[in-house]
């Protein structure tokens, strides 16, 4: 009876120690919230939520009336400010993403972008032919800088706990340096876990 007892028991200590994993695949547009934390569906609808905002501004009808032609716009520096690690370069790529979409505007590559693209056209100097080889000094300088921040706010009690992440976007006219659009955008989530204290 005791032995019985015995393997009964590591019978049960084994299927409990067995750790299974599945993984499936899902839509990348599916939303996904496991950890309560900043994701990139997060980041997604609020690039989009932003955008759609300072494209429905006066600072664009009164640039094309004034210079007929599409403001052309650099996403700059987007600072993490919050309390958690949240990838900024998959922010700004959702904010590229839904700029160039529009149509509304033109693009100008990054300053890392620009600076490898340099490189290349001086490459093209010295050794690609006089036909193929592209000029220098002929890039396009952007009309608008878009900067911003996340920040976060967190407050919890024993398993629960709520985060406010409030997301701020400028537009700032590069040659004049006068701010032309300031955005936010705010997600809260409410995270409940039991038997745990934050």
């Amino acid at each position: 009876m005791r032995r019985f007892f015995l393997l009964i028991v590591c019978l049960f200590l084994i299927i409990g120690c067995s750790n299974t994993r599945t993984v499936k695949r899902i839509a990348t547009d599916e939303v996904t919230d496991l950890s309560g934390r900043w994701n990139d569906t997060d980041s997604r609808l609020v690039a989009q939520s932003m955008l759609s905002d300072m494209l429905s501004r006066p600072w664009l009808i009164d640039f094309e009336q004034d210079k007929f032609k599409k403001p052309v716009v650099i996403v700059g520096t987007v600072r993490n400010m919050s309390t958690e690690h949240i990838n900024v370069e998959v922010f700004i790529k959702d904010i590229e993403r839904e700029l160039i979409n529009s149509g509304k505007v033109q693009f100008v590559a990054s300053k890392h972008e620009r600076e490898e693209i340099r490189e290349e056209r001086m490459d093209q100097q010295m050794y690609a032919s006089l036909e193929t080889a592209k000029k220098l000094a002929q890039e396009v300088g952007a009309d608008y800088f878009l900067i911003g921040s996340v920040k976060s706010v967190e407050d919890w009690f024993e398993g629960k706990k709520a985060v406010l992440y409030s997301v701020d976007l400028e537009l700032i006219n590069v040659e004049k340096n006068l701010k032309t659009w300031i955005g936010n955008k705010k997600i809260k989530k409410f995270i409940e876990q039991r038997g745990y204290k934050w």
